[in-house]
Formats: structure tokens, C-alpha cells, sequence
């Protein structure tokens, strides 16, 4: 059974969606407070993290940090901060999935299966990839090039991780973006993409003005390339 661990302090819909959630056959822990979630994320178990931005005691983004600084268990954002720069926000430092409120519970649902099912993907995966300079380390989420650490952001990690995954394999954005994100389109659309992208080739590229490692092709996509 997988366990879910719900931090949000508006009580209706604490009972609401515990109830759809149980319904899943999930097992749901359910805290109200930074700090009493603080308290049980140390003490507890997780395959999935629902958060809510604004508590009353802090914010969702900061325990966000908190748990990313030892877990890689998903991270999927409930709250009603919709605007863009909250998105993004939440998505960089270590989010999977954001949801802002009202939202449709079928929806809801459907991307807690999806993530979780990413998750068990992700786990089954080799511990290393190695190519191109750049070495990822996936229990430990590093990644080096040529033996120095780099600083990613979560998106930046993901997004390398993929194309690493898929090498030689144009992706066009559309398969990037369903693979990476289950945001509202409005926000992670194809020009966020093209964003990220010239962010992480700032960092993995030797000259990031002439990429030699995630090249665009041309009206398809863009590919990892190993082929020098």
C-alpha cells in the first residue's frame, strides 16, 4: 500500500480528499503545520508528498527544501497560489507536479497515479548514467562533469535525466514536457522549455552558444548526442 503524507490545514479538504485518497486503497498521514509536518517526515515513511503553499506557520516551499535536502520521494504542490512565478518556483526547487485550487478531483487523482508510477520507474532505473562528461549519480541526485559537481535545479535534474535516458532519441517538446510536468499548459508550455533548456546547457555544455551535448533538431525536437 502506498503511503501519502498530506500537509494542509484547511479541514474540509483535509476530509475530502482523505477520503477520496483512502477510496485509492492509499494509506494517507496528514499533518496541518510546518512544524508538526517536520515532526512526522522525520519520523515517517513516504512514497508520495502532497503539499499546500501557505500554512500557518510557514510555507510549503520551504519544507519542500527541507525534504529535498535527504528524499527524492515525489513532491506534488495542492494551493491555490497560481500564479506563474509560484509555479515555476515550486516546480525548481524540487516539486514534480503543481495543482492549483479549484481543480477537478478526477484530475487529482490521475496525476497522483501518474507520479507515482514515474517514481517506481524511476527507482527501477540504473543507479549511474555516464556519457558525454556528464555522470549522474541517481541514488544520491548528483551530477558532475568531469569530476566537478554541478549545482541543478529539480527541473534542470529531470529534464538532464531524460534526454540522458533516452540518448540519441529526438524528443520533441510535447514528449519532454507529458515526461516532466503535469502543470497547467499555460505555465510549462514549449517557451518555458526553451528557458530550461538554455539554463541546463549553460551548465553541461562547454560552449553553451554551440551545444554539443542537447542539440536541437530542426522543426522535431531536441536529442541527446553522443555521436562526436
Amino acid at each position: 500500500m502506498k503511503r501519502i503524507f498530506f500537509v494542509e490545514d484547511d479541514l474540509s479538504l483535509i476530509h475530502g480528499l482523505s477520503f477520496a485518497m483512502k477510496k485509492q486503497e492509499y494509506e494517507i498521514e496528514v499533518a496541518r503545520t510546518n512544524l508538526e509536518a517536520e515532526t512526522l517526515w522525520k519520523n515517517g515513511t513516504y512514497d508520495l508528498v502532497i503539499l499546500d503553499v501557505s500554512l500557518p506557520d510557514g510555507s510549503g516551499y520551504d519544507l519542500c527544501r527541507k525534504i529535498r535536502q535527504t528524499s527524492k520521494v515525489p513532491i506534488m504542490f495542492l494551493t491555490a497560489a497560481d500564479e506563474e512565478t509560484d509555479i515555476i518556483m515550486g516546480l525548481d526547487i524540487g516539486g514534480d507536479d503543481y495543482i492549483t485550487k479549484p481543480f477537478k478531483l478526477a484530475v487529482f487523482l490521475s496525476r497522483i497515479n501518474a507520479l507515482l508510477r514515474r517514481s517506481d520507474h524511476f527507482n527501477q532505473a540504473e543507479p549511474e548514467l555516464n556519457s558525454n562528461g556528464i555522470k549522474m549519480q541517481l541514488l544520491k541526485r548528483e551530477v558532475y562533469k568531469k569530476e566537478e559537481q554541478l549545482d541543478l535545479t529539480a527541473s534542470e535534474y529531470k529534464l538532464l535525466y531524460l534526454f540522458m535516458e533516452n540518448p540519441d532519441i529526438v524528443l520533441s517538446p510535447e514528449q519532454i514536457l507529458s515526461q516532466l510536468w503535469d502543470c497547467d499548459e499555460n505555465y510549462i508550455d514549449s517557451n518555458t522549455l526553451t528557458v530550461y533548456i538554455r539554463r541546463l546547457r549553460t551548465k553541461i555544455e562547454d560552449d553553451p552558444s554551440k551545444p554539443q551535448k542537447i542539440v536541437t533538431v530542426r522543426r522535431m525536437g531536441y536529442k541527446w548526442n553522443t555521436v562526436n
